[in-house]
This record gives structure tokens, sequence and C-alpha cells, in this order.
């Protein structure tokens, strides 16, 4: 009999979920191991996208986090570990990440499937799989924590803020984030981690982070659109604020705010993206100068802490994506269920598409997902 409760632990073949199994097991939980299987694979090269198209099997190489190879190690560790090991097919619901993903760079967004994996599988079918065996908790290799306080449950950065995570988890049901463990959110060092995989016998110790999105070789996310969505690749103008015409696109999918390698645009000068026009296909690029704005709408907002009461202004730091250091500003929601974000500092690059996530302190008081950028109205 298990002291601490039954908890199903998420596990990717990496040292950080290893880990997490091996700390669990230490506390006295019964745990059960998953792998989730998403039935993509790693290829080398935007063609092998062309060529699984066309039926041609591509086994070369592993990708991120869902390879075959991970799925060995994972069982590996279980064993390893004296825990019950099962592989879920998540693959129908894989394909509709791919397919957001795909979609929101069609509507000249740059999306996170990342986040969007978190709320719909790792704390949304897979704990709707604990229900069904009687779990109490789920568990896997993040790096952030959730507070247990006489009111509630909070989720808050991890110890090891160079690598935390908690950025990617704004998206948790605030009901659901009390059955969520984070073992290594409470690690101060990466290399803490790795000593304790050495300790418990873990081959993957030394086994390198998953630096990509799995479903995208090599970060080459056009070669991915280009096979599933061939049409979008349609020329269009790039211009300036003016709107004068620079220079010539390939596609709008092909780019993102903020980007500055690959314009194909000789300006004399450092120049970046600075807006997105789907529906007119242009591309408009600017001084880095330009990237700078006040603010920004958040829409389809999820709170993990009290809303704060409409109309109110309430200090936050906002953090716009995974690599920002949070900044300071304030957040107020607006009656349309969105929430109006300002800083006092302008910032670079406020991309739609992306999170944005409020904090207080270590604290995560929600997120939502940017829709457009703001500016205040000339006094």
């Amino acid at each position: 009999m298990s002291r601490n409760g039954k908890v199903i632990v998420a596990m990717s073949g990496g040292v950080d979920s290893a880990v997490s199994a091996g700390l669990l097991k230490e506390q006295g939980y019964e745990c059960i191991g998953v792998f989730m299987c998403v039935g993509v694979e790693r290829t080398d090269s935007a063609e092998s996208y062309e060529a699984a198209d066309e039926g041609v099997e591509q086994r070369r190489g592993k990708h991120g986090c869902c390879s075959p190879t991970d799925a060995g190690d994972a069982r590996a560790i279980a064993a390893r570990l004296g825990m019950p090991f099962y592989v879920l097919n998540f693959q129908p619901e894989f394909e509709r990440i791919i397919d957001y993903f795909v979609d929101e760079y069609r509507r000249a967004r740059t999306p996170n499937p990342c986040i969007v994996c978190n709320i719909d599988l790792k704390f949304g079918k897979l704990l709707r799989y604990a229900d069904t065996v009687d779990a109490e908790y789920v568990a896997t290799g993040h790096y952030a924590r959730v507070l247990r306080r006489p009111d509630g449950a909070y989720l808050a950065r991890s110890v090891n803020i160079a690598k935390d995570q908690s950025y990617v988890l704004f998206g948790i049901r605030r009901g659901d984030l009390a059955r969520c463990l984070f073992p290594v959110g409470e690690i101060a060092h990466k290399s803490e981690v790795r000593e304790m995989a050495a300790r418990l016998g873990l081959s993957v110790h030394d086994k390198p982070d998953s630096q990509e999105i799995c479903f995208v070789p090599d970060n080459d996310h056009t070669g991915l659109i280009r096979a599933r969505c061939p049409e979008s690749q349609q020329p269009g103008a790039v211009v300036d604020a003016t709107g004068r015409v620079l220079g010539e696109h390939a596609g709008v999918v092909n780019f993102t705010i903020g980007q500055r390698r690959g314009l194909g645009i000789a300006a004399g000068r450092p120049i970046y993206v600075i807006h997105l026009d789907a529906e007119a296909n242009t591309v408009t690029v600017g001084d880095k100068a330009a990237l700078l704005c006040q603010g920004l709408a958040a829409e389809r907002v999820n709170w993990l802490s009290n809303e704060p009461a409409m109309g109110t202004s309430v200090p936050a730091a906002i953090k716009i994506r995974y690599t920002h250091t949070p900044a300071a500003g304030h957040i107020q929601r607006t009656p349309n269920g969105s929430v109006e974000a300002w800083f006092e500092e302008p910032q670079a690059a406020v991309t739609p598409g992306q999170a944005a996530v409020f904090y207080d302190g270590e604290i995560v008081l929600g997120g939502g997902w940017i829709r457009r950028s703001l500016e205040r109205p000339a006094e």
C-alpha cells in the first residue's frame, strides 16, 4: 500500500521525468509510468516530409521526446525503478495539435504547440486517464512547482529559475492544480538532477536535453507547413511601415514577428519583421525600435488565482514568450473576457499567437493568448 497515493508519471525517456519518477518512488508514492505515443517520428530534413507523404517510411534518427528510442528509454527506466509501464496512444489528439500549428502560421500568428500539448494531453487527457485507474496525481518532469496553501493550490516558478517552465503550464485548469506533481521543480541546479539519475542507476543520466519541437525536425517549420499546406507558399510583398515595396517574400507563413534573418532584403542596416498580414499577404519590416510596444490584448485567459475585479488594474510581471524575462506592468480585465496588459517599459516583439503569462512574484496569476499589441492613445 502506498504512503502518499497513486500517481501517473508521464515519462518521455529523458532525465527530468526519470528523476521525477525516482523521487516519487522514494517518497512512497505508488507510481505508474506512461509514455505518450503521438505517432510522429524525427526525420532528417524538410524533404523527408514530402517522402513521408509519398508513402516512403522514414526511420532515420529520433526527435525530441516521442521516438521509439525514447519509448525504449522510458520502459527501461520504469523497469529499473520497479514501476508498471504503459504506452498510451494519443496520435489522433496530437494530429490536431499539428493542425493547430500549421493553421496558426497560415493566419500569420506564431503558435506554441508545447503549451497546447500540456493543456490538451499532459494535463487534459492524461488526467482523465488517471481517473480511470483511480490515480490521484499526474507527475511530469517540468521545472515548476505547485504550492499547496489553505486557500488552494497555486502554480509557481521553479527553484531553478534558469530552467523554469511555469510559462508553458499556464493553461492547466485551476481545479486540477492540486493533482499535479513537479518533483524536479524543487531542485536548484540541473547538475543535481543528473547526479540523482546516476545515483538511481538510470542510464539516461547523461542524455542530452530535447531542444526542438518534437514534430519539427531541425526547427524547420516551413518544411512541415509546405508539405501539409503547399498552397500557403504564396509570394507577396515585403514593405516598410509606409507601404513602400522593398522586395518579395515566398509566403507569410515563413516569418514571425521580430525575425531578422532570411528576409532577403539588403537595407544596409539591421531590419526586422514588425507586422504580418495574412489577408493582404504582406510582410512589414522596420528598425528595431519599431518592434517596441506598450501593451497587449490577450484572449482565452485561464486564471490560476482569483480573477481581478472588472476595471481594477493589478500589478503583474508579464512574460510574452518562453525566453522573455517577465516585464513589470499591470493587467486589467475587459468586459469581453480578455485582458489588457500594459508594460512599465515598452517591450519588443509582442507576437500574436504566443502566450502572455502574468506573475505576482513567483506565483502564476494566469495567462492567455496574445491577440494583438497595444499602444496608448496620444494625449
